[in-house]
Parts: C-alpha cells; structure tokens; sequence
C-alpha cells in the first residue's frame, strides 16, 4: 500500500513540476470578450498552476494601440507576481480593430471639424462608451474559474487610466485601482473633462494609487485626484517618480519604460489589497 501511495505521489509531483514548466513557458493566450454586441479581444498571461487566482485588468490608452511591445513589457511580470493579467483591446485598438474606431482617431476628427471643445465633448462621450468595454473585461475575468472573483484590480494609462477611475468609481467587484498619468494631456483644455474625474474620484470607494513620471504632460491631475480623495478621507494614494527620459511624452509612458522603477510600489499596493 505504502509502494502505491508512494508512486501515486510521485506521479502528482511530477505533473505539477510540468505544469508549472509550461506555464513559465507559455506566452499569451489571445481571449475574446463580448460587449454588447462587439466581440473584443484581449491578451492574458496566467501565473503557473492552476489558481483561482487574483487577477488584473489592464486599460490602454487611446489610439490604434498596436505596439505588441507594451502588452508583453506587462504581462510576464503580473503573472511572475502571481496575477492573472488581461491586456484588452478596446473598441477600434489593436485585436480588436474591426470592432469600431479608435478612441484618439475619433477624438482627432472631431478637433479638425470643431475644435478643442469639440474634442473634449468627444472625451466625455468616449469615456461613457468605452468604459462599456473595460466593464465587460471585469465580468470575463470574474467569470473564470482560474480567477479568484472576489480578488479583481484594474490599472489603466492614460484615456484608460480615466477609464480606470470611472471604473474604480461603478465598484463593480473591483478591489483596488492603479492609474498612471490619468488626463496628463488633458487636465488643463478640459474643464468639463476635471470635474467629471474629480467626481468619479469624489464617488470612489477603494484603494486608487494614482502614478506619473515627474516629466509626464502634467503631474496635476493625479496630485488633484488624490487630493479630492484625502479630503474626503478616501484611500487614495499618489507616488510621482522621478523623470524618465527627455521629453513628456518618454515621462508619460513611464508605465512601460519605468517598470523596474515603479514594480516594487504597485505590487505591495496590489498584494495590500487583494491577498490580505
């Protein structure tokens, strides 16, 4: 009997050894997701063994998005940390450029037709109809049975940063937030587009940890949305890095470029809120 427990055990061993391999391994697996009537798509890279695990979803900013670079800088270290990590494609974006128009090529055709203010009306309304998409990524995951339902973050940069507050703000199953440079570009053309995030911050009842580069477009928004959160005794964080790069635009993507910089803050943020 010993004999047969011990071969059983061993061949457990094993299995799980090789399990482990693959998913250390493995890249991606490219996922679809329905929002309403759209069938988007997304990328997610899944911690080894079999979970349920916590799981992060990420938010892009605007535009066609189509960079392969930027999900595969994330995604291997969200799972190294033992996150299941969803990369999706909005509406008009990368994998999912025939389910619409991308946010920035709508946003640039309305500021050619009527201006600025045109633009940020756009915004707004982007900013409505989008978050339908990241809605429907925090429903896919808390549907999975790899993931821990009661164990979902979002992040987002950028627009999806926006996203991610208007996310943060709906609650809807959604532990913690992560937002780097929210509305850096943005902040100071766009009055109607300050008081819309500064509700959503006003409304939001956890964690945010808001992040930018000390070069980024501007710093404002996150020092104004963490501020509107203090006032009002809301768990809401703000870490601003030191410059990255030569120019705003490198101090703006410091999502991608500063990861090793930023790591070691937004992990003891997400294991704070999600694994205690």
């Amino acid at each position: 009997m010993r004999k047969v427990f011990v071969l059983v055990l061993t061949l457990t061993t094993a299995w799980a050894t090789s399990s482990m391999a693959r998913g250390n391994a493995s890249g991606p697996e490219t996922v679809a997701v329905a929002s309403g009537a759209l069938t988007l798509h997304g990328l997610l890279w899944r911690p080894p063994g079999a979970g349920p695990f916590p799981a992060v979803l990420f938010n892009h900013g605007s535009g066609p998005t189509s960079d392969p670079g930027k999900p595969a800088a994330l995604g291997p270290v969200f799972a190294r940390h033992g996150y299941l990590f969803l990369y999706l494609y909005r509406r008009g974006a990368g994998l999912s450029a025939d389910q619409g128009t991308d946010s920035e090529t709508l946003m640039n055709a309305a500021r050619a037709d009527t201006g600025e203010e045109g633009r940020n009306e756009v915004q707004l309304q982007l900013l409505e109809t989008e978050l339908g998409d990241v809605l429907a990524g925090v429903t896919f995951l808390g549907a999975r049975p790899d993931v821990d339902a009661q164990r979902i973050a979002a992040a987002g940069h950028s627009f999806g940063g926006q996203l991610t507050l208007l996310l943060a703000e709906r609650g809807p199953g959604i532990r913690a937030a992560v937002v780097f440079g929210p509305a850096a570009v943005s902040w100071t053309l766009s009055p109607k587009l300050r008081t819309r995030l500064l509700a959503a911050a006003n409304h939001t009842d956890i964690p945010v940890l808001f992040i930018h580069a000390a070069n980024d477009f501007s710093v404002e928004p996150g020092r104004a949305l963490a501020a509107e959160m203090s006032r009002l005794h809301k768990p809401g964080l703000l870490k601003i890095y030191p410059a990255v790069g030569r120019s705003a635009r490198e101090g703006h993507d410091f999502v991608y470029s500063g990861l090793s910089t930023w790591e070691p803050d937004v992990f003891t943020f997400l294991d704070e809120h999600l694994r205690r």
